[in-house]
């Protein structure tokens, strides 16, 4: 799945080397790495959105971690491919999770987490969420969010999509995630999991005795926290 209406664009440092994913034209996710063929409507996305020329080096992705490049022929075929080849997955995951939210909210908080660097996203139904994912409503919403991290994925040059997935607050507290809220601790480079309550505020108890932490003195939308608190643990561990 190819990305966006426009290139990522470039955040290195002076002086850093850009990867071969980066310095490609663009970004695209296939089935088989190993033979690899683009889907006729991302190849029309190169083509007639992107307006990447005939000729251009493209980087292929399966989403894992495995990825090669190959010269854009116009069409679903590619030209000069490289050898395959695998990047290692960061040696600590990191999960944010976000109480649902209403509307397109859970679009814009998938986008941007990807972009910054999370690894999971995990949505949940806490006692004062609005929205409510029942029966397969769930499924449908888990795989429409997951075909925005892939797109999202496309646009920020990454080669691992993370993953989106619907669970339980209490499986997710036991699993020693912390929680973002007044009077808690800094954020640490050895959180991994942090949950970002409902639009009305967690209920008191309602996470139990789980370690909180501080995000700021302001009181923040829902989905502006969830991506405060990614920046942040992407910034401490990155």
């Amino acid at each position: 799945m190819s990305g966006g209406d426009s290139p990522a664009t470039a955040t290195a440092s002076p002086g850093h080397i850009a990867s071969p994913w980066h310095s490609a034209a663009a970004l695209v996710f296939v089935d088989d790495i190993d033979i690899p063929r683009l889907d006729p409507a991302d190849a029309h996305h190169l083509s007639r959105v992107l307006r990447i020329r005939a000729g251009s080096t493209i980087c292929l992705s399966d989403g894992d971690g495995s990825w090669r490049t190959g010269d854009f022929d116009g069409s679903s075929a590619l030209d000069r491919m490289s050898e395959p080849a695998t990047e290692s997955r960061p040696s600590m995951p990191l999960t944010v999770g976000l109480a649902l939210v209403k509307g397109e909210k859970p679009e814009l908080v998938v986008q941007k987490l990807t972009e910054i660097g999370i690894d999971r996203i995990v949505f949940f139904e806490s006692r004062r969420s609005v929205a409510r994912w029942k029966g397969d409503k769930a499924e449908r919403n888990v795989d429409r969010l997951a075909r925005v991290a892939a797109s999202a994925s496309s646009q920020s040059r990454r080669l691992f999509i993370p993953t989106v997935e619907f669970a339980d607050l209490a499986v997710l507290l036991e699993s020693g995630a912390v929680v973002a809220d007044f009077g808690g601790r800094q954020l640490g480079p050895d959180d991994s999991t942090v949950l970002i309550g409902p639009e009305g505020g967690w209920e008191p108890g309602e996470y139990g005795s789980a370690p909180t932490v501080y995000l700021g003195s302001n009181v923040l939308r829902a989905e502006t926290a969830a991506i405060s608190a990614a920046v942040r643990m992407c910034s401490m561990t990155r």
